[in-house]
């Protein structure tokens, strides 16, 4: 697979069309065009887009391919970007931070935020727990990370971003996977797949709600990351609590339920050592109210 076809993909995509993706997009023959689609199709191995005498329309596996197709292409633009400041050693640096998974949604806006700057800088970006970013940011190996509050790491400053709302995750074809909004007290009986200690503040949050609720419901399996966790729910046929930035991870076998009632939420902050004293996370701090404004105004209600 190569870039290109991951940006023909998503002119396509955004088109609604082949011929004016083509003309007006990709400067390139509708044929051709076609014909790189469906290599794309053959080496994914399943349709990506749905055709008809209207255009196209993306399948559900399109849909979530155009969410890491594009961040592809950015972490791509980032990355050439990078090699090319390479040689210049006057240019300033800022490392970010991602907790696992939400780099697909936070990555974009962060370099929105960081647009104007982008010309003198060279961004790196890493992906892991929590509790790694925060030894990072204390190390001074990263500048400033979109994670959780971590309690034992005192020296970072915090600042919340959105809070997400923990989701019912289950088997597609699960009895209460046709439902909109799922009560937890219905899936007493069923597995439960809980997180590890690597994601020490989730966990908490997990437990006191569970101990809240007075139900039966106990760990059956801990799972150490997003990845394992939907992997666990599909084949032990359980269920998780997860955050709902998980939706981006799922496949067609497990589906996210919102739950009934009043459902816990988890902060996602950005974090940054006290003692740092970059001029160029300054400036990222600076502007964090317009991003944490955008962040409220398209958070799911």
């Amino acid at each position: 697979m190569e870039l290109r076809h991951l940006r023909y993909f998503v002119a396509v995509a955004e088109e609604g069309s082949f011929t004016v993706a083509a003309e007006k997009r990709l400067r390139t023959a509708q044929p051709s065009l076609s014909r790189q689609i469906r290599d794309l199709e053959y080496e994914v191995g399943v349709p990506l887009f749905a055709r008809s005498v209207h255009g196209v329309e993306l399948t559900v596996a399109g849909k979530t391919f155009l969410d890491h197709a594009r961040l592809a292409l950015t972490q791509a633009d980032a990355a050439i970007e990078a090699a090319r400041r390479a040689g210049r050693p006057e240019k300033s640096r800022l490392a970010l931070g991602f907790l696992t998974g939400q780099e697909i949604d936070w990555l974009p806006e962060a370099m929105r935020v960081l647009r104007d700057e982008l010309p003198n800088i060279d961004v790196t970006v890493t992906s892991d727990f929590s509790p790694v970013l925060a030894e990072g940011l204390t190390r001074g190996s990263l500048d400033l990370a979109f994670m959780r509050r971590e309690a034992h790491s005192t020296d970072l400053v915090y600042q919340t971003v959105i809070k997400e709302t923990l989701a019912a995750v289950l088997p597609s074809d699960h009895r209460l996977a046709k439902l909109d909004r799922v009560e937890l007290a219905r899936l007493e009986g069923t597995p439960f797949i809980n997180v590890s200690d690597t994601a020490p503040e989730l966990l908490k949050i997990i437990n006191d709600h569970l101990r809240d609720s007075g139900l039966g419901i106990a760990t059956a399996h801990e799972a150490d990351n997003i990845v394992m966790a939907v992997s666990m729910v599909a084949s032990t046929r359980g269920f998780a609590l997860l955050p709902s930035y998980v939706k981006n991870f799922l496949p067609w076998s497990v589906v996210s339920r919102p739950l009934k009632g009043n459902a816990p939420t988890i902060d996602l902050v950005v974090g940054y050592h006290k003692a740092n004293a970059s001029p160029i996370l300054a400036k990222f701090i600076s502007r964090l109210g317009d991003l944490i404004e955008r962040a409220t105004k398209h958070a799911p209600r």
